[in-house]
């Protein structure tokens, strides 16, 4: 395993982290998904992916039928992390200055006072983002991406950490809007919650509503900014890095692939890697965590041809498909093929 270290950063103690370092990293990251779970029953895979996009500083999209969880993860999210959370519906009359803010005249001072909106918070729940116009959703982009909002030439940067989690619908076509290309580019995953198992539904109806009122905090803001730091410090060898841009590539050669993945889906798969090592107990990443988080990254990055449509190959299909004829690294002690 130590193959997967880069050889130039060993010994580099300010870029690295140390053992002691990386494993209180994995126990606060454990922390935050043991508090969530205690709302979200059976849902370890999607509760850990969430908090890790957190900590990657990316932003997730949750697609499912109603009634299934997706709000109140999001809210046992903002209730584990001592921070602001704000909430946004989204309906056809939400305007872009309900999300973004706006200035107002102040007749006492004579200057103009700016107005924070709905978005400007540390948490961010788009509800139903795909019932607002194109126009409202493309005040997202600029927030999403850049992490500020600009009002009257006037720039105003959000406080860190910043995460939107929207949710979507995906069975009601009555009253919403497709979301564009490069708002769902912006997403770093696309998660479906699904229902829950018997046993994991009786553990939810019997907790029900009390779960959701004594989950508190376990962690600050302070200390999601320092496992984003520290995640910044995990290494990724140039190995790995190239078996990921490898398959990204792939993405766009495919011939049941009519768009591929952008290199911002790249940039989304190495830190949300990082992010997944951290929560192992690793400072460096593995051909394993790559192969499985590409799913969840590069899947709703891609658009299927239409006779791939026609034999229902899902996004999802075709990425395993390439992930399957991806050679992935040889170690330098051992001849074989590193297999996951």
């Amino acid at each position: 395993m130590d193959h997967y270290i880069d050889g130039s950063r060993k010994g580099a103690a300010p870029e690295t982290l140390n053992k002691e370092e990386t494993e209180a990293a994995s126990r606060m990251i454990g922390s935050i998904i043991e508090n969530i779970e205690t709302v979200i029953a059976g849902k370890h895979e999607v509760v850990e992916l969430t908090v890790l996009s957190l900590i990657a500083g990316g932003h997730v999209l949750i697609e499912d039928i109603p009634g299934v969880g997706k709000t109140s993860l999001v809210s046992a999210l903002a209730k584990s992390v001592h921070c602001e959370f704000k909430r946004i519906q989204f309906t056809p009359d939400v305007m872009p200055s309900d999300v973004s803010g706006f200035s107002i005249y102040n007749q006492k001072t004579g200057e103009f006072e700016f107005r924070p909106g709905a978005a400007m918070s540390n948490i961010v729940l788009a509800d139903e983002i795909n019932r607002a116009s194109a126009k409202t959703q493309s005040a997202m982009l600029e927030i999403m991406e850049e992490r500020q909002v600009t009002v009257d030439g006037n720039t105003y940067l959000m406080e860190q950490p910043y995460m939107v989690l929207a949710t979507q619908n995906p069975i009601e076509a009555l009253g919403t809007y497709q979301l564009p290309e490069a708002q769902i580019d912006r997403f770093m995953i696309k998660l479906s919650i699904g229902y829950p198992s018997y046993e994991d539904e009786i553990r939810i109806v019997m907790k029900g509503e009390a779960a959701k009122q004594q989950i508190s905090h376990v962690v600050g803001k302070e200390d999601v900014r320092t496992l984003s730091q520290q995640c910044s410090r995990v290494n990724c060898s140039r190995e790995v890095t190239s078996y990921l841009v490898k398959i990204i590539e792939a993405t766009r050669n495919h011939p049941e692939i009519k768009l591929g993945s952008s290199p911002r889906g790249s940039i989304a798969l190495y830190n949300l890697s990082r992010a997944y090592a951290l929560s192992r107990g690793r400072n460096y990443v593995l051909p394993d965590d790559v192969k499985y988080l590409a799913p969840f990254v590069l899947g709703h990055r891609m658009i299927v041809t239409h006779s791939a449509a026609a034999e229902k190959r899902s996004p999802s299909d075709i990425i395993h498909s390439i992930l399957k004829n991806t050679a992935v690294p040889v170690t330098l002690d051992r001849k074989e093929v590193m297999t996951c």
